[in-house]
């Protein structure tokens, strides 16, 4: 049979379109899910698709042949949650192998029954996310937390790829990529699996995009998300999800005109109704799609959520005849990420890694997290990211710290401070399994700093092979068993040897190569020590031109040992040799950012000492230098005085602005440096401190709210923003409590809780910032909660009322599922739906209509204190349900053409090419 890696350059394949919209075809129930073999097992099982795989094969038979008979070139199996990590939310983990195996077969099995020499067919294992991420925190108060840790969801991914690829997948698509971190995990597992099995497979891979911004929920660009996956053996990347084909096809362009792979496309069924359901006809998008494949930007196409075999049915047509995309050129330059790329390319010229976040170079860093006071430590880091740095340098090794903790934690906490984590960073360490815990934590591509040869070949391949299996660039220092590396001849010996060892044995990119030549101090009162910036400087020209794609950093601040305390001789000194050694090609360098000495700047006759210095120019240069840096030794003094311990300069967003520009600026960029000053301003001027939050604060968050809509913030910002929100309240709530009467009952009590199934909180905290400030008593579960739990503690509290949050269109359908479960309880307890993905119209015709009390849909969390103001009086509480109960039944009757249309399994069964 034709392979899928030859077929794809001569055509255009047909994926298959969405399973989950198939199967809620069939109107299949709780007992259809369970079987006989589940149905003492605890919790709902309806909505767990792959458990039908065991319990009703003949549905997901029946939907693969239908995808078959329309066209379809690729199957996926039904293996989207197939892993341990998604499956034990159904208490059904330890069946995850066998559902794996029973997925490829019923998918294998249709295939070859359909499969012919001109038109073969092909299973693609799906793997989906998880419901869980590596790369943001599930609490909003500790961002350094993390549901689950990479080894945890690599060895999960691991087991169920194991099973796909036994069964006989003919490739492995791991798909609807949210957060690269768990990619990376997925492509880690992939390649792990291959090797255990024994078989090699094509490795397909799929984002989607969280926002019109075209970044993926966890903040990353695609052109970043390209260089985290770059190390990889890639055979297409790709769009699915999110956005229907018109809406997705700026993105799709983006991907097409950078990425070196084969290109696929499965885009939703247009963009969702307010009701979570998809009207977007075939030929509809049919036609949308059409533009993809005429302006050959695609491979593979298939369809996602809302799509059904007829959709999929109008692809033959569209293909036939039509030129395949030709995938785009590997990049000839280093590719680093955080949530945006960098490229470093000739033209940049010279990369900045900013140098203060090390604990062996950095008194005051180390001070900060010995002491725990991350926030502080996270501003050194913003600082110099505002200052410059291009690259932050991260480093933990400390005799009294533990290195793989403080590493693993700070990397966290980055993660969720988007100012930062938008550079790419450097883990160094001297200790590797500090390195390797750094590795774990980025989801962006990183280099490690640094491996060498001097514990031998054996040890410096393996160590650079795990480099290459997470996805990063490596510094190679130049050191081997005899030691470092310090003349020029030794210089250019080693780092030969080590390319050479790197690109022939390794396979490693070239371009991921940095080589540090060992930058050592000059003008110690050591002969032997004077030509040191002399050979680094030849030996950087050298690298460059032998050692193709190899780049050259090496950390500055080693030069100027000689002179530590003078701050200015020793910028200086940092200014003359990088201005000599990036004309020889020198590219990268830990150095710090907020230097204020320029090249061009330092005063002739200084100048000309430094550079006797360092280009080894006379034999008395150093003592020439010292002379002179003892002249303005006095005048460094003082400048350190006035220097402040931030080392900020007076920021322009503070000086003019008004109180409420200032903390509508703190909130939108999440800066909560201000806030204790800027609101006692405030207080000044507002009769209440809830009048604070409830005015300019939630001005702010309203901001920012638009913002996150319009595509102009991404998820990790407006996360950022909450916790700045969350810090403003804590500020203000001693004067909140002092301003309530004494003895006063609290106004009511209020459940909040997001969704089973959704992990989004951010909407919900500030809910309960606004109710706990007006005085409720709240009760927040979390997110994920289930709707059991949302009953039970419902009914223990005693509570008044019940907020819902959820930010994706699954939250909807859980929404419904926990109203039904209040109802069966017998709960009268008014029920606030609020969420992105929420609308009055879902509300009206889903959610209320299976609960008899009160159910109020609120667009933002300032209309829910004056809501539950009314529900906690008896006659508005009538009155507003009254009221709800008319609108509600107005809209129901006025949109019930929307309600969708399912029909029942034995029907279908009779007539199965008829099912839409």
């Amino acid at each position: 049979m034709v392979s899928i890696e030859k077929l794809v350059r001569e055509r255009i394949l047909i994926l298959d379109g969405a399973m989950g919209t198939m199967i809620q075809r069939y109107n299949l129930t709780e007992e259809d899910f369970r079987g006989e073999r589940f149905a003492g097992i605890p919790g709902q099982m309806k909505g767990n698709n792959d458990l039908l795989c065991l319990t009703r094969p003949d549905v997901i038979q029946d939907i693969h042949r239908k995808y078959l008979m329309a066209g379809a070139d690729i199957i996926e199996t039904n293996t989207f949650s197939s892993t341990s990590v998604s499956m034990a939310d159904y208490h059904v983990q330890e069946y995850v192998r066998e559902m794996n195996l029973a997925a490829v077969r019923l998918a294998r099995e249709v295939a070859d029954e359909f499969s012919t020499p001109d038109k073969p067919r092909f299973v693609a294992g799906s793997i989906g996310p998880t419901n869980k991420t590596c790369s943001m925190s599930p609490d909003v108060n500790n961002p350094a937390m993390r549901a689950l840790t990479y080894d945890e969801l690599a060895d999960a991914y691991r087991e169920q790829m194991e099973a796909l690829l036994e069964g006989g997948v003919d490739a492995l698509l791991i798909e609807t990529i949210f957060d690269t971190l768990n990619a990376k995990a997925a492509i880690f597992a992939a390649e792990k699996a291959m090797e255990a099995t024994g078989i090699q497979v094509p490795v397909m891979l799929s984002v989607t995009v969280s926002d019109t911004g075209g970044r993926t929920l966890s903040g990353q660009t695609l052109e970043a998300f390209l260089a985290s996956v770059q190390h990889a053996n890639i055979f297409s990347v790709g769009l699915n999800c999110s956005f229907g084909a018109r809406q997705l096809k700026p993105f799709l362009e983006q991907l097409a005109a950078r990425a070196p792979y084969y290109i696929s496309a499965y885009p939703n069924a247009g963009l969702p109704n307010s009701l979570g359901q998809y009207d977007q006809t075939p030929a509809d998008m049919a036609h949308e799609v059409k533009e993809y494949i005429q302006e050959g930007l695609i491979n593979i196409i298939g369809g996602c959520c809302g799509t059904t075999d007829a959709y999929i049915a109008e692809y033959p047509a569209l293909i036939a005849g039509a030129a395949p995309h030709v995938p785009a050129p590997k990049p000839e330059s280093l590719w680093l990420s955080g949530l945006e790329l960098l490229e470093v390319t000739p033209e940049k010229n010279f990369i900045n890694v900013g140098e203060r976040c090390n604990v062996a170079g950095s008194r005051k860093f180390l001070r900060l997290v010995n002491e725990k006071k991350y926030d502080e430590a996270l501003s050194i880091a913003r600082q110099q990211v505002e200052d410059g740095a291009q690259i932050i340098d991260v480093n933990m090794d400390d005799g009294l710290l533990d290195a793989q903790a403080e590493m693993t934690t700070f990397l966290n906490l980055i993660a969720s401070e988007p100012e930062i984590a938008r550079v790419p960073v450097m883990i160094d360490s001297s200790k590797w399994d500090v390195i390797v815990a750094g590795l774990k934590c980025l989801q962006g591509k990183s280099i490690v700093n640094s491996i060498s040869l001097k514990e031998g070949e054996e040890k410096f391949l393996e160590h650079a092979r795990t480099i290459r299996q997470y996805g990063a660039a490596t510094v190679v220092m130049a050191f081997d068993e005899k030691g470092q590396a310090d003349t020029y001849e030794r210089k250019i010996e080693v780092c030969a040897r080590a390319y050479q060892l790197l690109v022939e044995k390794v396979g490693f990119n070239p371009h991921d190569i940095i080589f540090d030549p060992n930058v050592l101090a000059v003008a110690t009162g050591m002969d032997e020590h004077n030509n040191y910036a002399v050979d680094f400087i030849r030996a950087t020209g050298w690298i460059r031109k032998n050692l193709p794609g190899a780049h050259v950093s090496g950390g500055v601040s080693n030069l100027s040992f000689s002179f530590r305390g003078n701050n200015y001789i020793r910028e200086a000194m940092h200014a003359v040799f990088l201005y000599h050694a990036i004309r020889e090609g020198m590219d990268m360098g830990i150095v710090n950012p907020a230097t204020a000495v320029l090249y061009t700047d330092i005063p002739a006759d200084i100048l000309e000492r430094i550079e006797d210095v360092v280009l080894n120019r006379r034999p008395d240069a150093a003592e020439r230098l010292i002379e002179t840096a003892e002249q303005l030794k006095a005048a460094a003094e003082q400048q350190k005085g006035n220097a402040t311990d931030k080392q900020v300069a007076p920021l322009s967003w503070r000086n003019g602005t008004s109180v409420e520009e200032r903390l509508k600026h703190a909130l939108t960029k999440g800066i909560g440096d201000y806030l204790e000053e800027d609101l006692a301003e405030a207080l000044k001027l507002y009769p209440k401190a809830v009048d604070i939050i409830e005015g300019p604060l939630m001005a702010g968050m309203n901001y920012v709210g638009e913002l996150f809509g319009a595509g102009k913030m991404f998820l990790p910002q407006v996360v950022k923003t909450a916790r700045t929100m969350k810090k403003a309240v804590a500020i203000l709530q001693p004067v909140i409590e002092a301003e309530k009467q004494e003895g006063s009952a609290s106004a009511g009590k209020v459940l909040l809780a997001t969704v089973k199934g959704d992990v989004h909180d951010i909407g919900k905290n500030i809910v309960s910032v606004v109710m706990a400030c007006n005085g409720y008593e709240i009760i927040d579960l979390g997110v994920m909660v289930p709707a059991e739990t949302i009953v039970q503690r419902a009914l223990e509290e005693k509570v008044d009322m019940i907020g819902l949050s959820g930010l994706i269109t699954p939250s909807l359908e859980e929404m419904v599922h926990v109203a039904m479960e209040l109802e069966k309880a017998g709960a009268d307890i008014p029920l606030l739906i609020g969420g992105a993905t929420t609308s009055r119209l879902h509300t009206a015709l889903k959610i209320a209509p299976v609960y008899h009390a009160p159910v109020v849909h609120l667009k933002d969390a300032s209309q829910n204190a004056t809501v539950a103001a009314r529900l906690m009086n008896p006659k508005a509480k009538e009155e507003l349900k009254e009221k709800l109960s008319s609108e509600y039944q107005q809209l129901r009757e006025k949109n019930a053409a929307q309600a969708p249309k399912t029909v029942p399994l034995e029907e279908a069964q009779k007539n199965k090419l008829n099912l839409f």
